[in-house]
């Protein structure tokens, strides 16, 4: 019981309460599984090294030729790892605030899980030995002073996403799984939303009966007129008969996916009978202070980007011209920009083409961000593109600034524990890896201009 207990408590780490990514990996098993689990075993070889970080020109080979291993260039602008500068913390940075988990591998920890609109940080004190349940704080970066907040409705084993940190209010959800046996249990699931009131200091939870079950969860979007926008699948991507190709690196190649699909359907926080089928068909989904933007497809081809106007209702479309076999696994947009991550194939010697795109809004091509074995993302709120390498030699976090183009490195090793979570224009999470790997160090940073 106690060991089944702690490997529990442990996979609430190694799957962290925020991702913006698509938690249908986690129970359908689909191809985006394929592509964290194989990042995460990169990564724990990248930690296994962490002693050796200032020696690494002495134990790591070159960075890989992308051209001589056959990676086609993107069709635009385009950096890589090597192009990066490095990043002067008060010049270019400055830290607003870290944690330190020793040895997460012995017990869960205590983590940043966002930032609120008027910048305190959601800090979570996840469940131990000791501690059951989870427990939330807003903390004062500036001071670390905590206002523990009062505990939330019994969470049974299901993960509490934050969806949005606001200055009156934070909203989450989480997933209520039906009966039935444990490999149902994902046909089962209805979302709900848990509501913290800062002024009153209450909790309520929100749960509509009018919204279709889901089958492949995700943790909704807030849009701009208040309501929460949810995906309901609709159709998935097959692998091909016989199953994926294997590619160089002696695992599954799923580059050139057909992507998913989904319904959206929103709901109001307010009343629980306001529930709409949007009857608008989506991959990926984001807003902005005016727009909606999504994309055809996800996990997958993307097909084209749209957005429509909040105000006037207009819309307007456009082809991202990704490479012929990317896979869209991360996607957001601001005011100015859209933002695509994607696993585009892997070619001789076990070379990724790991993309991250940046269009503007009328689908002018910015810049690709390209390399091997590299996972970028927009967080929800921000206009700071973080992006983690596991490349040996060039491990690390980076950062590439919507407002200024910059492209920096942080960091020169990566953490396999990573969290984080919405923040603020500006503001962005990463992790560095203590204790040989066993723990991680959680920093909260805002860009200088």
């Amino acid at each position: 019981m106690v060991n089944e207990l702690r490997d529990l408590l442990r996979d609430n780490v190694t799957s962290p309460p925020y991702d913006d990514g698509d938690l249908s990996a986690v129970l359908k098993g689909g191809r985006r599984r394929v592509r964290r689990r194989r990042l995460t075993a990169v990564g724990g070889t990248a930690i296994a090294a962490a002693v050796v970080v200032g020696l690494t020109s002495l134990f790591w080979p070159s960075p890989p030729d992308l051209e001589a291993a056959g990676v086609p260039t993107p069709d635009a602008p385009t950096l890589h790892l090597a192009d990066a500068r490095a990043a002067v913390e008060g010049n270019d940075y400055r830290v607003l605030a870290s944690y330190t988990n020793d040895n997460l591998e012995a017990d869960n920890g205590q983590y940043f899980d966002g930032v609120t609109d008027d910048g305190l940080i959601l800090f979570r004190d996840g469940p131990s030995m000791d501690q059951m349940r989870p427990r939330f704080a807003l903390m004062d970066p500036s001071t670390g002073e905590k206002d523990w907040l009062p505990s939330p409705p019994s969470l049974g084993d299901e993960r509490l996403a934050p969806v949005d940190l606001g200055a009156e209010r934070l909203l989450f959800t989480r997933l209520r799984f039906g009966k039935g046996k444990q490999a149902d249990l994902s046909m089962n699931a209805r979302l709900f939303a848990l509501v913290y009131d800062r002024d009153a200091r209450a909790w309520h939870s929100v749960e509509w009966a009018g919204l279709p079950v889901l089958d492949q969860p995700s943790p909704g979007t807030l849009g701009p007129d208040g309501r929460l926008y949810v995906r309901v699948p609709a159709t998935q991507g097959k692998p091909p008969a016989g199953g994926w190709p294997s590619g160089p690196d002696g695992e599954a190649d799923d580059a050139d996916a057909d992507g998913d699909t989904y319904e959206l359907w929103s709901a109001s926080l307010t009343d629980t009978n306001d529930v709409r089928d949007e009857r608008l068909t989506v991959g990926d989904l984001a807003f902005t202070d005016g727009s909606m933007v999504w994309t055809d497809s996800t996990n997958g081809d993307s097909g084209l980007v749209h957005l429509r106007d909040l105000q006037t209702g207009e819309e307007r479309s456009f082809d991202p011209h990704s490479g012929e076999k990317c896979n869209l696994l991360s996607f957001g947009a601001t005011d100015e920009r859209v933002v695509l991550g994607q696993y585009c194939g892997t070619y001789d010697g076990g070379v990724r083409d790991d993309r991250v795109q940046v269009l503007s809004t009328d689908g002018e091509q910015v810049v690709t961000l390209q390399d091997s074995s590299i996972d970028g993302t927009l967080v929800t709120g921000s206009d700071v593109v973080t992006v983690t390498s596991y490349q040996r030699g060039q491990s690390g976090t980076y950062v590439y600034d919507l407002g200024t183009d910059r492209f920096l490195r942080l960091s020169e090793d990566v953490s396999q524990w990573l969290t984080s979570g919405p923040t603020p224009e500006g503001d962005f999470i990463w992790n560095t890896p203590v204790n040989r790997g066993n723990g991680a160090t959680q920093w909260l940073g805002e860009m200088v201009d």
